[in-house]
């Protein structure tokens, strides 16, 4: 097939460098151009480089940044990825759709919009066909987000969850990395041995998100999911992996063993049409007592695109009627570009592109 032509939004900042590391030689896409705003124009790649665990090549990082050109990205490209923060993103992602681009977004100013998908492929590929009934669609444009970093680690376990037994109430409690308040993050005096237990928004957004998410879509609209779910949300000094506490009400009462076998059968559509940044195995089981760990797991998934881009459950404890388990995934891959990328992986494969 032809390299579809994409531009990457945000270029300068750690997960649109992060979309530059999923594009590098991709079987579908071919990135057009880096952009970001007229403080960085001219400068390389190389120049303002955060990224520190993946080597580009050199010709990646001597591309050039340029100031973000609606017209020209129109006029060049079918995709753009956006990292750029979510002020500027509203309008400027809108914008690109009416042009006819198709967005593939981390920002969340569009994720509660009324037509507009959150999507995470393994857990609501039938959402993506949402875009149909945007009002650019006819156009060739749309806006397809993906979900907030901390949503994202535990959509895929609670789904399962939810269509093996029944999901009835979730408390969420999340340790959240550094990297997810973009660089350079949280101010060292704040963070060095501390923990904050308060991020501005993030528990409401993983409540309704999860709910958009896990809910359907049918005739236009999207119907939210039923159960309760209370999240409480904590920034910790890790620098990548977001380590989350769920304490789960079921609709029945499996034993530990079944929720492990569930978890280890799952599948998703991205496994099946062997997406190119699918991890093979999308939930990994841990039974190790003091496993996950972002320090050994936030990694996980496999080699290439597929790193970084499973989720990993482990400590699975029954008490009475209430399931406690850990899960963890990588914020900036899975939760961030990574995820954003395989979404339009998938769109290529369903013929939205």
């Amino acid at each position: 097939m032809e390299k579809i032509k994409v531009a990457i939004l945000g270029a300068t900042g750690m997960i649109g460098q992060r979309f530059i590391e999923m594009l590098e030689d991709h079987p579908y896409f071919e990135m057009e151009g880096l952009y970001a705003s007229e403080r960085s124009e001219g400068k390389s790649l190389r120049d303002v480089l955060k990224v520190r665990d993946y080597v580009y090549k050199e010709e990646t990082l001597d591309t050039k940044i340029e100031v973000m050109d609606v017209s020209k990205i129109a006029k060049n490209c079918r995709i753009a990825f956006s990292g750029i923060p979510s002020d500027l993103a509203g309008p400027t992602e809108t914008e690109l759709a009416e042009n006819g681009v198709g967005v593939f977004t981390n920002a969340g100013s569009h994720r509660m919009d009324a037509d507009v998908p959150i999507l995470i492929p393994e857990v609501n590929p039938d959402h993506l066909f949402s875009v149909k009934d945007q009002k650019t669609f006819s156009n060739g444009g749309f806006i397809i987000t993906n979900a907030n970093c901390s949503s994202t680690g535990i959509a895929a376990p609670l789904a399962v969850l939810r269509d093996t037994f029944g999901l009835e109430e979730a408390f969420i409690s999340t340790y959240q990395a550094l990297s997810g308040a973009g660089y350079p993050g949280v101010p060292s005096l704040d963070a060095v041995g501390n923990v904050i237990p308060y991020i501005g928004g993030e528990e409401e957004k993983m409540e309704s998100e999860l709910a958009k998410m896990l809910g359907t879509y049918e005739n236009g609209k999207f119907n939210f999911a039923k159960f309760r779910t209370f999240a409480n949300c904590a920034r910790v000094p890790v620098v990548d992996g977001h380590l989350e506490s769920l304490t789960l009400k079921l609709g029945s009462e499996p034993s530990v063993e079944e929720i492990i076998d569930a978890f280890e059968k799952f599948k998703g559509e991205p496994q099946l049409l062997d997406l190119p940044s699918a991890p093979p195995q999308p939930i990994i089981v841990r039974k190790e007592a003091n496993r996950p760990q972002p320090a050994y797991d936030v990694f996980a998934g496999g080699t290439g695109r597929s790193k970084g881009m499973a989720v990993t459950v482990g400590r699975i404890r029954k008490k009475e009627e209430y399931y406690k388990i850990f899960a963890l995934s990588h914020n900036t891959l899975r939760g961030g570009a990574g995820g954003s990328v395989l979404n339009a992986e998938l769109a290529v494969k369903k013929g939205l592109i």
